[in-house]
């Protein structure tokens, strides 16, 4: 007979609780309470880990000063002939144009619900991944200072009565340092992580877990919502969801997160916020221009982000999806036909609630005398500045000396 192993059960009981009720073809979930739901939006966070180029992102078409530093990495201009139309950068305002691979985009973009923050970043001058990383998660200047992350302050700070377990997930095999504090986190590689399954050993666990639940008054109840909540999560298959729009997401680790997202946003089962991690973004050698490793990395990020604002368009005025990076990359193009690390970056901001479609931010320069140390991008908006208006703004959370201890934000209006 299989026996359930202990860190089984505590695995299944760490899940809680809840009423189930679904119209539809997909099963509807509700593990928080009534009206105990987030009281602003729900935050996506995608990270972007390795620092990725800002500069091949969101390309600065309109500054010689770019082409001359990427004689070879540098995305054509808008209207340059000798590329094709599909090799140029997508032009947004002028001067800055989008990478060619991120044209999927542009339909949020049009409508007023991506925005792009350019030289933006941490006051850390390290250059080191795993410095600037920590730091950034934790949302702190040094090393000093609370061992949480920020998420995991606003979500401790800002008490919605939501008990579900669902509150704050981590796409990926562990949990996010941003997401750390007291408020317990899900880690999720998958929903299906959760199916037991029909076989011997799944029924085997659900009638253990029924035995232990029996006539035991303290934790019966608790015991019954967890298998209430296993079977409503045995129904919901990424497999068979269904997107709304003609937006597709990618078959990628990235794309099938996204989908996981929006399947739960879908089933209001208490989601507050959903941080995402991307790598591969260190791209030292070979890094292409139109096409190429930053290409296809750029390619599954605009698809992905693309089919999730297609997807939950009706839902996009209560979502705050931020895209986000440890630092940007060297000006130059570097001997090995990649770049190095550098300084300022960019962020993205998706939503139903931005100022515009368009480039924000104060643009520093690409000439020598405006480069930063080595020849980076300078920053001139600090990454707690746009995390906080949205914490405050869009997740309804005043609290922000909490969130970022010791830092005072700068509210520059990228949002309404």
């Amino acid at each position: 007979m299989t026996k359930l192993k202990r860190k089984d059960f505590l695995r299944l009981a760490a899940l809680a609780p809840s009423s189930v009720h679904w119209p539809s073809w997909m099963p509807r979930l509700s593990f928080a309470p009534t009206g105990s739901g987030p009281r602003g939006d729900t935050l996506v966070v995608v990270f972007l880990r390795g620092a990725a180029d800002a500069l091949n992102i969101l390309v600065p078409h309109g500054e010689e000063a770019y082409y001359q530093a990427r004689p070879t990495l540098a995305i054509g201009r808008p209207d340059d002939s000798r590329y094709s139309s599909d090799e140029r950068a997508i032009d947004i305002d002028g001067f800055f144009g989008l990478h060619p691979k991120l044209a999927s985009l542009l339909p949020a973009m049009e409508e007023g619900q991506l925005g792009i923050v350019q030289a933006c970043g941490a006051p850390d001058e390290s250059r080191s991944h795993f410095k600037a990383m920590e730091l950034m998660e934790r949302g702190v200047s040094d090393e000093h200072g609370p061992a949480s992350g920020w998420i995991g302050r606003h979500l401790s700070g800002y008490d919605t009565g939501n008990s579900s377990p669902l509150r704050a997930i981590g796409l990926g095999a562990s949990v996010a340092r941003s997401l750390h504090g007291s408020v317990p986190v899900s880690a999720l590689r998958s929903i299906t992580d959760f199916h037991l399954g029909g076989d011997s050993t799944g029924r085997q666990l659900k009638r253990t877990l029924r035995a232990l639940h029996t006539n035991q008054e303290n934790v019966s109840s608790v015991g019954q919502e967890t298998l209430n909540m296993l079977d409503t999560l045995e129904e919901l298959n990424p497999a068979d969801y269904k997107s709304v729009g003609e937006a597709a997401y990618p078959q990628s680790e990235f794309g099938s997160a996204l989908l996981q997202v929006a399947m739960l946003i879908k089933a209001e089962v208490g989601l507050e916020v959903a941080a995402i991690d991307v790598g591969g973004w260190d791209t030292h050698f070979a890094q292409g221009s139109e096409n190429g490793l930053m290409a296809n990395l750029l390619s599954d990020l605009g698809a992905g982000l693309a089919a999730f604002h297609a997807d939950l368009e009706a839902q996009m005025g209560s979502i705050s999806l931020v895209v986000m990076s440890e630092f940007g990359r060297r000006v130059h193009e570097n001997a090995s036909l990649g770049t190095d690390h550098g300084h300022g970056t960019m962020m993205m901001l998706m939503g139903g609630n931005l100022t515009g479609g368009k480039v924000m931010g104060e643009w520093p320069g690409l000439e020598e005398g405006s480069l930063f140390g080595p020849g980076d991008l300078a920053v001139t908006s600090d990454y707690r500045d746009v995390l906080a208006e949205v914490i405050s703004k869009r997740l309804n959370n005043s609290a922000i000396d909490r969130v970022f201890p010791g830092y005072s934000p700068v509210i520059r209006d990228f949002l309404k």
